[in-house]
């Protein structure tokens, strides 16, 4: 996924009210800009990090611009608009990268499906019958180690997802959660139990049920973000 036009550096001096952040340009321009992540983004912000970010013509726009990288306190950098995650995996599918999934013959986004009236990001039909693949953006990481977790924050809408994803497994429907780490220099992925206990029973249970637990990295610059190898899931 290139960024056209490319990106624009800023440094990050506050994110409030969850979806605002205040930044100043390489150029000295003062900014408010949206901050499209529903997460803590724990660990991924500090106060004069370098950050970069699209900037918006439209009009209609209240703010001019989205926050779409950032530099962690740990140096790393963390693809922060978690609306871009389901675009990179989309690519990287049609690509063929994610070779468990490869041989699909249609792929649709956001279908209905479940008993909690959920939505899946991707179905993806083969000869042999249907996949339906959950996406999960991660970039909570920590220091002196390259193992990234999931949830940055309690999330019961996730909890839901793995539970419909165990339901259609115990039906015999093939269901895969993918976490794609949108973290820079990270070799595996786990569940964050010191944050969200709940979530991660949820995921032993569904792995228990029969769903496939894929995770894959990303490389990140201000050029590009693409999905680039398999991690390990520690579970």
């Amino acid at each position: 996924m290139r960024f056209d036009p490319p990106l624009e550096e800023g440094r990050l001096l506050r994110r409030y009210k969850r979806f605002l952040a205040d930044i100043e340009t390489a150029g000295g321009e003062l900014l408010t800009i949206h901050c499209a992540n529903t997460g803590s983004m724990l660990n991924c912000m500090h106060d004069g990090a370098k950050v970069w970010f699209s900037r918006s013509n439209d009009p209609k726009r209240k703010l001019p611009g989205t926050w779409e990288i950032g530099e962690t306190p740990h140096g790393r950098l963390a693809m922060l608009n978690t609306g871009r995650a389901n675009a990179l995996v989309e690519e990287a599918l049609r690509a063929g990268l994610i070779t468990e999934l490869n041989g699909f013959t249609s792929l649709k986004r956001e279908v209905p499906y479940g008993q909690e009236r959920s939505r899946i990001d991707f179905r993806l039909d083969y000869p042999t019958g249907a996949a339906f693949v959950e996406v999960k953006s991660v970039t909570l990481g920590f220091e002196g180690i390259r193992v990234a977790a999931f949830p940055d924050a309690r999330t019961e809408r996730g909890s839901k997802h793995l539970r419909e994803l165990a339901a259609l497994a115990r039906e015999g429907i093939r269901a895969v959660q993918l976490y794609c780490v949108n973290l820079s220099d990270i070799d595996a992925v786990r569940p964050a139990v010191e944050i969200d206990p709940a979530y991660a029973a949820a995921l032993h249970e569904a792995l228990s049920a029969g769903v496939e637990v894929l995770a894959y990295g990303a490389a990140i610059s201000a050029q590009e973000v693409r999905l680039i190898k398999r991690l390990e899931v520690l579970l």
